[in-house]
């Protein structure tokens, strides 16, 4: 009798296949976008994405010599999540090079798919705000229409809430003099394609939800831990400090929590690993947001957690099939 070695039970899904639901969750807040910015999201979009492909590619072939690391779809997906980070104005070549350290530096330094400890998309977005603050803060207000060719900047409302408390001034009063409410599922604001539609994301959260490709309790962990933070120090002094709802709708806390820190690769394995995981990030973005000198701090608190994630899945360990 032949007896293979383990693993025994297959399951049906791949990598590809998990690229491919990701692709299709995010296709709702892609086309909020384009409806919001137009053709430079567009532009923006495609140069991300060839770029990823493009290196990913090149590196695979001519630097390791492995082409068999090469996965496209994982590269896109890179590349859609890098573009979804950045401004619409942004240069052509300054996205080429988020790309390039996204690929080239966040993953296929480490060995390409599976084996990288930082989540490239934004490790690359990281890396462009720190080298070019001036692009990387150029925000466009929506045009809502492919045709428009005038774009305005204007800040994004965690921008201006940082200066005008800066100013002295209180949450009221910045909020009333810059006509922003709490209603920020849709919202005519500076920011980047994944901050313009919050809706959107949860509908492709929920898409993701129903396949089983990623489970809720990172995000959920996330949301619970900001929502607890800013509802004490918004009870201790509303005047000073953002409240769970304002917190919980603006800037990249959706994309990041839904999309980003539920990554496969760069989070933990286990469920309470993932609570874990999950009130870190929630922890660090508020300290940011309300004590740090960046309005946000979603991109800088995965980083920051990617970091602990072995020491994470050594301290939580998944129970293993057929163990009680």
């Amino acid at each position: 009798m032949l007896v293979s070695p383990s693993p025994h039970l297959h399951s049906p899904a791949s990598t590809n296949g998990i690229m491919r639901d990701v692709i299709i969750a995010l296709t709702p807040a892609l086309l909020v976008s384009f409806f919001f910015y137009g053709w430079s999201q567009l532009i923006v979009l495609t140069v991300s994405c060839i770029g990823c492909v493009g290196f990913e590619w090149l590196i695979a072939r001519y630097l390791m010599r492995r082409p068999a690391v090469f996965n496209g779809a994982s590269a896109l997906v890179t590349g859609i999540l890098l573009a979804m980070n950045l401004p619409a104005t942004s240069p052509w070549w300054m996205v080429l090079i988020g790309a390039l350290v996204a690929i080239g530096v966040a993953k296929m330094s480490f060995g390409g798919l599976g084996q990288n400890i930082f989540n490239p998309a934004i490790t690359g977005r990281v890396f462009l705000l720190v080298s070019f603050p001036v692009q990387m803060t150029n925000w466009t207000m929506p045009v809502y229409s492919f045709s428009a060719v005038d774009a305005i900047s204007g800040a994004t409302p965690l921008s201006v809430l940082k200066e005008g408390l800066k100013s002295g001034l209180s949450i009221d009063e910045i909020l009333a003099a810059n006509n922003m409410d709490m209603s920020m599922f849709m919202r005519d604001i500076g920011g980047s394609s994944g901050e313009v539609s919050v809706l959107a994301l949860l509908i492709g959260f929920a898409y993701l939800l129903v396949r089983r490709v990623v489970k809720p309790w990172i995000p959920l962990s996330i949301a619970l831990t900001i929502a607890l933070i800013a509802g004490v120090f918004h009870l201790v002094n509303p005047a000073h400090f953002t409240g769970v709802g304002f917190n919980l709708l603006t800037g990249g806390i959706a994309l990041g929590a839904l999309f980003m820190a539920t990554d496969y690769v760069t989070s933990p394995a286990s469920v309470w690993g993932g609570v874990v995981y999950g009130i870190g990030i929630g922890l660090i973005v508020m300290m940011i947001r309300y004590f740090g000198s960046y309005p946000e701090g979603m991109s800088f608190a995965i980083l920051i957690m990617n970091c602990f994630v072995p020491l994470i899945n050594k301290a939580f360990h998944q129970k293993k099939y057929g163990r009680a």
